[in-house]
């Protein structure tokens, strides 16, 4: 007698829903949230949402409304894009079902963080544009709400590319070599050089720039941890701007190599290459990598 396998997991599916209207809103949510709802064995679906939208949905789910997992936006996207990955692994691990099997209805809060300048929102596209690599072995199924009256067209316009039910889908590492074909502004003329991008000496500079002490912790911290994780270092490290704005330049003698670098936890048991970055992402608001002939040049900003 032969035993049947059973299927191996769906990969990924990422979604996207763009309305501008509350009703055009509801009804995506309710399809989506009645499809997880439905699926056997699958845990409750999750609606990530502005708090007036979850109360929309919670009024037209009725009776259903106690077996979906409610979240405000701003409890969620709390930080930079890395916290968002970090946020969703987490979350995944603690509460989805075998391979990952969830239903998450995801709305970027657009009106806030992700969508307060043109650099803040190309770090959440390249987010949306990883996503598909980050979590393809999951069998997650996640729908990226849109409001056009807060994102407005262009992000709506760039977020497309990153979703693949879309006609106008790019491949993830095209679209990130894309943002990142964008130079980088040159170091000011008043930038401090350090030869040895030492946690002591970089908490030390960014507290005379007016970084509370434990922020500049962080922010050394952050530096020290890539300066190990990417060396050698060609030359000397950069340190500029005042708090909370404070940037570190590193130079590594050799490409990073890998748009995911840092975007991936570490293994719990024990560090490998990578970590540093790992931190870094979590704790800067910014963190920039341009690879070229000579290096490579990594660019922190804590805020």
């Amino acid at each position: 007698m032969t035993t049947r396998q059973p299927p191996a997991p769906a990969a990924f599916d990422h979604r996207m829903a763009v309305f501008d209207t509350d009703d055009d809103f509801v009804a995506a949510a309710l399809r989506f949230l009645g499809e997880g709802l439905a699926a056997p064995g699958e845990p409750p679906p999750v609606a990530i949402a502005d708090p007036r939208n979850l109360d929309l949905l919670r009024d037209a789910l009725g009776g259903d409304a106690k077996d979906v997992t409610c979240v405000p936006h701003t409890d969620w996207y709390t930080g930079s894009a890395a916290n968002a990955v970090a946020q969703a692994a987490s979350y995944l691990t603690a509460h989805a079902g075998p391979g990952g099997r969830i239903h998450l209805l995801m709305e970027p809060v657009w009106s806030g963080r992700a969508g307060r300048s043109a650099r803040e929102t190309t770090e959440w596209i390249r987010y949306e544009a990883l996503a598909n690599l980050l979590f393809a072995p999951m069998a997650t199924t996640a729908l990226c709400a849109y409001d056009i009256r807060t994102a407005g067209p262009a992000v709506v316009a760039a977020a497309r590319r990153a979703h693949p039910g879309t006609d106008v889908y790019e491949d993830p590492l095209r679209l990130t070599a894309e943002l990142d074909a964008v130079p980088l502004p040159l170091p000011p003329a008043g930038a401090q050089p350090l030869a040895e991008p030492h946690a002591a000496a970089v908490q030390a500079w960014a507290e005379a720039r007016g970084l509370p002490a434990a922020d500049a912790e962080l922010f050394a911290t952050a530096v020290a941890e890539t300066a190990a994780a990417l060396a050698p270092l060609d030359g000397t490290a950069l340190l500029w701007g005042e708090a909370p704005a404070c940037v570190c330049e590193l130079r590594p003698a050799r490409p990073v190599g890998d748009p995911l670098a840092g975007f991936v936890p570490p293994p719990p048991t024990g560090p490998e290459p990578g970590p540093g970055l790992w931190y870094a992402r979590q704790v800067c608001a910014y963190v920039d990598i341009r690879d070229d002939a000579g290096g490579a040049t990594v660019r922190l900003q804590y805020a």
